[in-house]
């Protein structure tokens, strides 16, 4: 058997981690609100219409910010639609995914769910077809005690205290081709600057997050961010980032192979940030918001049908990816690399949370259950909050097609002083051959493994249902310490977390 080894040592801080990074995201789009946190005439639904199931899942997921409402559906948002009596409220044709917007879930029901789910919201405003005014009146709406018009509209709709929503997204993606409003990059430099001032003078509290470009392989990646964090550096205090992964090729290990990519696109956005940081000679830091990332290609014939030949349906079934066991190791692996740059990535939002593109799956009127992916994401969420440490590994490797040699591990560990608890989480990604893993941990005095929660199937194509759950997590048998180090097997083609605790 290949052996590997991994040392871990206190020292070797990479950053705490910002509990913001196991983030997620409703967009309206699809089912994700509509038949899936919202439907009042499933058995399951409270008297707001939310379905229960769902809650206790989300709830599991321990989400503690969910970017909202969009994505692409934010840029021809009129939020005024989707506030007041659900009685008065019109639908209007939703543009960026062909469909019907009936405006019966809002502002106020999503502040009311995620205060359910334990959960706050990160919400975006509209530049694509709107701007600085309708931002400003939408943050005075949802902030601003009362005595104005917005603050007391709210006020009448029933919410006398402000919904004091923290982090605001200045419009998404908007170098994209796609994007209503689409901006260049000193048109959307100008636009966010003006837009930024205006709502840190109207709340000085809010965080708010620059759109940076939408995907790694934009034509104007990184000088999108250089040229607009130029216009916004001083009143923005998040750069976003977009990375969606697929196996379109059919190639497993090169597709495995693609969070080395996010790496990349991390470092490079990074460098940008601080470039502009020399620049202006300022001392303050760029962080990012890596706020929408997951595995999306599965649906995409789907998607270009349903939206071209039958538009204009309320809640069509959009981008309802069906995850197989492989997709979660790519989930696994893309959460790693989040962690591994936990020094500058603070917030992060799985997209979406349930149905689009999503860790759980609902039938209307029937179940709710975890696709393969939920588990990766749980694992991270539940053990990945502490302080991020870089282990020291040395890994045999393999040949990709499209990325050459690879590390067959990609691993990070999390050293939680408080619970006194060490996790590391790691990937085999080598599909032929199981590994053992040799552990040094002597800098941490009197620790013992505890758990190894292990996923692993040998069909990397299997999927989860409503009927059936064939991918999940198990327990396996962990050796003893000998003075502060063990050994562990890491099957081929498995997803890792090994738990250490004081003895």
């Amino acid at each position: 058997m290949k052996k590997a080894k991994m040392i871990l040592d206190k020292a070797f801080k990479v950053g705490d981690v910002d509990n913001r990074l196991y983030g997620s995201f409703i967009e309206h789009l699809g089912r994700a609100v509509y038949n899936g946190i919202y439907e009042p005439n499933h058995p399951l639904a409270d008297e707001n219409g939310f379905r229960t199931d769902v809650m206790e899942l989300v709830k599991e997921l321990n989400v503690p910010i969910i970017r909202y409402p969009g994505g692409n559906f934010v840029s021809n948002f009129f939020w005024e639609d989707s506030v007041g009596p659900i009685e008065e409220r019109k639908p209007r044709l939703e543009l960026a995914w062909r469909s019907l917007e009936p405006n019966t879930f809002g502002l106020g029901e999503f502040a009311k769910w995620t205060d359910k789910v334990g959960s706050k919201p990160m919400m975006a405003v509209n530049l694509g077809t709107r701007g600085i005014a309708d931002a400003c009146n939408l943050l005075e709406y949802c902030n601003h005690k009362g005595g104005t018009k917005y603050s007391d509209m709210r006020i009448k709709h029933g919410k006398k205290e402000p919904y004091d929503i923290k982090l605001w997204c200045l419009g998404n993606e908007m170098d994209g081709e796609w994007q209503l409003g689409k901006k260049t990059m000193d048109e959307y430099g100008r636009l966010s600057e003006e837009t930024a001032k205006a709502m840190k003078l109207i709340d000085p509290s809010i965080e708010l997050v620059s759109c940076g470009s939408s995907f790694m392989d934009m034509p104007t990646f990184p000088q999108w961010e250089a040229t607009t964090l130029e216009y916004n550096y001083d009143y923005v205090d998040y750069i976003s980032l977009h990375q969606y992964y697929g196996n379109l090729n059919n190639d497993s290990s090169d597709y495995l192979a693609k969070s080395d990519d996010m790496e990349t696109f991390i470092k490079t956005v990074v460098s940008t940030c601080d470039f502009v940081k020399a620049k202006k000679r300022s001392k303050k830091t760029i962080n990012l918001s890596f706020d929408e990332w997951n595995v999306w290609f599965h649906s995409k014939e789907e998607e270009k049908d349903i939206t071209t030949n039958h538009p204009w349906q309320v809640a069509p079934p959009l981008l309802e990816d069906h995850y197989n066991f492989e997709d979660a190791l790519m989930v696994g692996l893309m959460m790693i690399t989040l962690l591994k740059n936990a020094d500058r990535v603070k917030i992060a939002c799985l997209a979406q949370l349930v149905n689009v593109i999503a860790p759980i799956m609902t039938e209307v009127g029937g179940k709710s259950w975890r696709q393969t992916i939920y588990y990766p994401f749980l694992h991270a969420s539940k053990y990945g909050r502490g302080t991020v440490l870089q282990p020291l590994t040395d890994t045999p490797q393999h040949m990709t097609c499209e990325h050459g040699m690879v590390d067959d591990i990609v691993s990070v560990a999390v050293f939680n002083e408080e619970k006194e608890q060490i996790t590391v989480f790691a990937v085999n990604r080598n599909l032929e051959e199981d590994l053992e893993l040799n552990l040094d941990i002597r800098s941490f005095d009197n620790y013992k493994i505890n758990e190894h929660i292990v996923m692993t199937n040998n069909d990397l194509k299997a999927v989860n249902s409503s009927e059936k759950e064939d991918v999940y997590p198990v327990s396996v048998d962990v050796p003893q310490a000998d003075d502060g180090k063990t050994s562990v097997v890491l099957k081929k083609a498995s997803w890792n977390v090994i738990c250490f605790g004081k003895k």
